[in-house]
């Protein structure tokens, strides 16, 4: 009996030293909230010639976690780059990087906190929805919450598993659609005709982002956060410009559903306010309201993503970069063939649905 309990006490030793070096090569560390209840001025240090550091010592307390309500004095260092420079007041909030490491905890401020300002601008952005719309508002939150579950839950984790991205957004985004249109509109044939519009739409400017951008070879690699994905611990070797046509489709989707909707949702109280009106009249009816929309939708796509590479642009005009160079940089030939897909999938969802939406409108008298 001795000798069993020996055996067991020298397992219990072994296996805490196992961890303990296992915890001495492989640092556990945390991610946590805190806020600063004091700070030093900016410190300056010259370290080599025309070289600087700025420093700043803070007092801070941790507000989550493990280490919830403790207080650590830290040296926290501040980069000459203003992309990455941290300077931290009195009172700020602040995400930290909990390191432990052979008994010793590191502290290290790594961003602002900032969600809790997204969290109040979501909320208005609920309210105003649900106090604007009434019933119409909460079923468009509700849509909105589903459209952010089916991405974060499903596409996202699937992509992640290895699944080819292409299918999976197209169906995800045929079914973001019927549901969309079916909460909100509900089950008639206005919300049919916007789904069948709204899909085809999306599927031919996912067709014709997939063959234009397979002729120009686009590598899908234009962006930074698309070389990151490399490094994931994943180690899944993905196919870069099915995720870059992915990301086509799904772009696409949220202005060509709008008119979708808009088009069918017209001609349905047009048909209502004059029900004498024949298919073709409806039609025309319909696509005069197109075109009419047509315009400024188009804009609002191309302007979106031409608003998100203006630094780009910036640094094209700055430096005179010939306009040969920049329409074949493959960054440029991206977004190029992004904004023109999406918007030739928002025309022709123009007389798809309103011949649909004719149609059917007319068929239910």
């Amino acid at each position: 009996m001795k000798k069993i309990f020996l055996v067991f006490i020298l397992m219990i030793l072994s296996c805490d030293a196992i961890y303990a070096q296992d915890l001495q090569d492989n640092p556990i560390s945390y991610t946590e909230s805190a806020v600063v209840l004091d700070c030093s001025e900016i410190q300056k240090i010259t370290i080599t010639q025309g070289y600087t550091q700025q420093y700043q010592y803070v007092k801070l307390k941790v507000n989550s976690g493990k280490y919830k309500g403790k207080i650590y004095e830290i040296e926290h260092d501040i980069p000459d780059n203003s992309s990455f420079a941290i300077p931290v007041k009195t009172g700020d909030k602040v995400i930290i990087a909990i390191e432990e490491e052979n008994n010793y905890v590191n502290v290290a401020i790594t961003e602002y906190m900032r969600q809790h300002y997204m969290m109040y601008l979501y909320v208005i952005f609920m309210l105003l929805m649900i106090l604007i719309g009434r019933k119409k508002g909460v079923k468009a939150v509700i849509t909105l919450t589903l459209t952010i579950l089916a991405v974060m839950k499903i596409l996202l984790p699937m992509i992640l598993k290895g699944v080819n991205p292409i299918p999976i957004t197209i169906i995800i985004s045929i079914g973001i659609t019927v549901l969309t249109m079916l909460i909100i509109g509900g089950i008639n044939s206005k919300s049919i005709a916007g789904i069948i519009g709204t899909s085809g739409g999306v599927i031919i400017a996912g067709m014709i982002a997939y063959y234009i951008g397979s002729q120009v070879k686009l590598t899908g690699m234009s962006s930074e956060e698309a070389n990151m994905l490399l490094f994931i611990p994943q180690n899944i070797h993905f196919d870069f410009k099915d995720l870059l046509f992915s990301g086509m489709i799904m772009g696409a989707l949220g202005a060509v559903m709008d008119i979708g909707m808009s088009i069918s949702s017209s001609i349905e109280e047009i048909h209502k306010a004059n029900p004498s009106m024949n298919t073709k009249e409806l039609f025309k009816a319909g696509m005069n309201i197109g075109t009419d929309v047509m315009g400024t939708m188009t804009n609002t796509l191309i302007l979106a993503y031409t608003g998100s590479s203006i630094p780009l642009l910036l640094l094209f005009m700055a430096y005179e970069t010939s306009m040969i160079k920049i329409l074949n940089l493959d960054i440029i030939a991206t977004e190029v063939i992004r904004s023109l897909a999406g918007s030739i999938g928002l025309v022709l969802t123009i007389p798809l649905t309103a011949i649909t939406a004719s149609v059917l409108i007319r068929r239910k008298k």
